[in-house]
This record gives C-alpha cells, structure tokens and sequence, in this order.
C-alpha cells in the first residue's frame, strides 16, 4: 500500500512538472523536451565540478589546474605532495613555461635557513616611525569580509598568526573575524570601509584609531584590483549583516557600493599628499595596490617621487588573471596586464628612476604556486601575497560559484547553513601550513640556483619555453644586469640572516 502511495505522488510530481515545462515559455528546451529537459539545466549547473574530476586532464583546467589544487591540498593537510610518474606537462604545447636552470653544484639542506623573511625594512628609505621587516615573504592577499564570511576570515587571520605571516583586510573594513591574532596590512579602498564619516568620505581620525587598537603594521591603498579595475563594485543588502556593517561603517540591511574611483584624491599629486598625510598620523609605512594599465600614471608616481620628495613605502601590483570574487566577463578577460607583464613593467620604471631599492615591491595574481612566486621573486618581487590559493587551502573546491552567494564550502557566502561547516580552530592550520609549504619550497627552489633566498635569484637562472624554443627570461622581459636582484646591503643581510638561522 505504502509502495502504491509513493509511486502515486512521484507520478504526480512528474505530470505537474511536465504541465509547468509545456505550459512555460521562458525556456525552449522544457518546453520541447518536457521532464528530460532539466538533465541540461542540472548537468550546466555542475558542469565544473563534472569537468573538474572526469573530463579534464592533469593541466587542463583553469585557473588552478588539478595538479596545482592537490598541491595546495597536500600541503595543507600535511600528506605526501609528491607526484609520481613524471610530469603531465606537454612541453611540446607548452607557452611562457618557467625552466629553473640548476647549478651543477646546489647548496645544501644544511646551508639553507628555516624562515624566509622579507629582504627590505619596509617604511625604512621614508623614516617612517613604525617602518619593519616583515618576516614572511609570502603573505594572504586583501580579500574583504563580506566577499568572505566570518569564519573563512577569521581561518586565514589565525593561519597568518601561526606561519608568521601577514593578513590584508581588503577592502572591506576591519572586523572582529580579523582580530584572531594575525598581523594586519589594513586596505583602504574607493568606499572608505572602517574609516569613514557618516557621509562616506574619508575620515583620518577614525582611521587612526581603528590602527591604534589593531595588529595593523601598514596601510595599503586601493587604487584598482586585478579582476575589475575602474568597475567599482556592490555588497548587495541581503549580504550586509550586523556584523559586516559594523566593520565597513554602514547600514546593515543597505546595499552596500564601491565607487569606481576615490574621492579623497583625483590625481598622482593629491594621492601622494593623502600617503603622506596617513603616514605621518600612523607612523606606518603606506603603499598602493594597483593593476597595470596605461603606464603614465606610474612613469608621473616615479617622477614626482624623485622630484618632490613625497612618495609610497610598498607597491602591490596584482596581474589580471587575479579575482578571489565576483567580476564582469570582458573585465576579468580583457582589462588590466596579466602579472608577469605588469610587474615587469612597472619595475623597470622605477629602477630606471633609481628608485627599486625604496620602495618594497609585491605580488598579487597566482602566485601562490611555487614556479609563479619564484619567476615573480626573480622579476624583481620581496614578496608575494595569494589569494585564492589560500581559499583553497581551506577548502575551496573551485566552485567557481563566488558571485552567488552559494559558495559550497561556506567561504564566498554569507549564508549561515553554508558557513556552518567551515570551523576556523580547523582550517587555520591549514592555511598555516600550506603558507609555511610555499616558503620552503622557494627556499628549496633557491638552494638549486645556489642562494639562500629567492630575492638572491636573478632571471638569468631562468628561461621560458614556448613549444620547442627555449628563451631567457631577462631577454623576454628586458632586463639588464642587476635589474630584478637586491643591492648588496639586503644580500649581506640575507646571507648572514640564514647563518644564524642554521645556527639557532
């Protein structure tokens, strides 16, 4: 009887769904292939997560290919990160693939340190009062409450305090998933977030106040994000709880919006003038973040720099192919240089400006995979900062689900079901140890070019190979001798920092 019941209301379902299917007009193929038809719709919907574990190969996928994902996991886990077999790589189709040209002679586990700290004091060349040396070279790039939830947020802070590393709020504002320990850069962005007037406009008291009770060591400016620069973007209302509103300085409940551009300065000038002003209020060392378009905005930083005497402590230039979220197609594809090509740009700029060695340079836009970071160190990086790599770390499965709010693993969502299952105290650990995985595998990637520190490596230890034609890196970029490497004082303090690591 119970069995007759049961295949009566599944009958009925199904005739109520096909009536729905013929009687719709939204969508043809219901309405030509009643039933069968939501097949389509239900495979489209996880047609990643299909690709991801059966059709795609080793190398295929992007933007984390499956090799680079199991690498994050392993060594987040703590499990054997090797790979066997040999490599998947086709290096027949390969483009741009970074070749790291060992040394006949490597150095050493012994000879080699067991941190690997940043090789500039940042804020030094300025006389910033707060100016420091960060003591990770890899750190969590700005990444906002509210894009996060609170647990993910607070997982990265946590992991950020155990590896020794440094935690960029974005641009969200600081909120009390930020205060589990980790040190802060805090970001400002276009909308103010934890440090505006009622009015929207920024407001320098707030801000050093919110840096005077926080973790804070310096302060990064926005002026546009790898994945949609000029495009500005929206917390919409459902996504702006008690808690994000307390750390942005908003309404809860009110959709909540980025401008495209900042009001605080409209030009290099009157940008330098607000560095200056927060710099001197905090103490702290102040630097920009920036995708790279049209160069003359970095060729005026670097003069008015030299000729005024004002000018920025760090730079952070995150490459196109960057996006921890939500963003426009043709923004995400088409606008802003990839990072290899942007970094190297806009170093040369400044070096040419004799300016490479003030200024702490770091990169944003997947280099959270060894060979990434390394050829990114090479070009001329005292540091690398990743983004979703450290989602990953925690869990994310590459969804690619970000700008709906259903993020599966309960980190790109605000939904309470769906955060439930990410426990912070659990994944903290788990970013700690891939953070710490990545700075040893670049001490041991250096240990092959016969340094102690990946800042020590020049491009001529590495070439690019496209398909069968081998080609140096410094011919590919247009660098010159010493272009990319540190001066001889930050070497000096590279080499003797790892003596006396060993002999800790």
């Amino acid at each position: 009887m119970i069995t007759l019941i049961t295949i009566g209301v599944i009958v009925a379902l199904l005739i109520a769904v096909a009536i729905y299917d013929l009687t719709q007009r939204e969508l043809p193929i219901l309405r030509n292939f009643p039933i069968i038809g939501h097949l389509r719709y239900i495979i489209e919907a996880f047609g990643p997560e299909l690709r991801q574990y059966i059709v795609t190969g080793n190398e295929d996928e992007r933007p984390f290919n499956r090799n680079e994902r199991r690498w994050i996991y392993a060594t987040a886990e703590k499990e054997n990160a090797y790979f066997g077999f040999g490599t998947d790589m086709n290096f027949d189709m390969a483009t741009s693939h970074i070749l790291i040209k060992p040394a006949a002679f490597p150095l050493e586990a012994s000879q080699l340190p067991n941190e690997l700290p940043c090789a500039k004091v940042m804020g030094a060349a300025r006389n910033r009062a707060k100016a420091f040396r960060p003591t990770s070279v890899v750190n969590i790039s700005g990444m906002s409450f509210g894009a996060l939830s609170a647990p993910a947020v607070e997982a990265m802070n946590q992991g950020a305090r155990i590896a020794g590393a440094l935690h960029n709020t974005g641009e969200g504002g600081l909120g009390a998933p930020h205060q589990a320990g980790g040190d802060l850069i805090f970001q400002i962005g276009t909308g103010y977030f934890g440090c505006r007037d009622s009015q929207g406009n920024f407001n320098l008291e707030r801000l050093v106040e919110l840096v005077g009770t926080n973790p804070v060591k310096a302060i990064e400016i926005k002026i546009s994000q790898g994945a949609k620069p000029g495009h500005g973007g929206i917390l919409p209302a459902a996504k702006v709880t008690k808690e994000i509103a307390e750390a942005r300085g908003v309404a809860p409940g009110v959709d909540c919006v980025s401008p495209s551009s900042h009001r605080a300065f409209h030009d290099v000038s009157s940008m330098l003038d607000f560095v200056e002003s927060i710099a001197e209020a905090t103490g702290l060392p102040v630097g920009i973040k920036s995708a790279v378009g049209e160069m003359g905005f970095f060729d005026d930083l670097a003069a008015q720099m030299v000729s005024s005497g004002r000018g920025i402590d760090f730079i952070t230039i995150d490459g196109g192919e960057g996006g921890t979220g939500a963003a426009p197609l043709a923004f995400a594809d088409h606008v802003s240089l990839p990072f290899r090509a942007g970094f190297s740009a806009v170093y040369k700029t400044f070096y040419e400006a004799g300016l490479a060695d003030d200024i702490v340079f770091n990169g944003s836009g997947k280099n959270g995979i060894p060979a990434n970071a390394f050829l990114a160190f090479a070009l001329g990086a005292d540091m690398v900062s990743v983004g979703r790599e450290a989602m990953l770390s925690i869990g994310c499965i590459q969804a690619q689900r970000c700008h709906t709010g259903r993020c599966p693993a309960g980190i790109a969502t605000q939904s309470k079901w769906l955060m439930r299952g990410l426990d912070p105290s659990f994944k903290s650990a788990r970013v700690a140890n891939y953070l710490v995985a990545l700075r040893e595998e670049l001490v041991s990637l250096s240990s092959v070019c016969r340094e102690v520190h990946p800042a020590l490596v020049g491009l001529d230890s590495i070439d690019l190979l496209n398909a069968e034609t081998v080609v140096s890196a410094s011919e590919s970029f247009g660098y010159e001798p010493p272009m990319g490497r540190v001066n001889a004082e930050a070497r000096a303090h590279l080499e003797h920092f790892a003596r006396d690591a060993r002999s800790a």
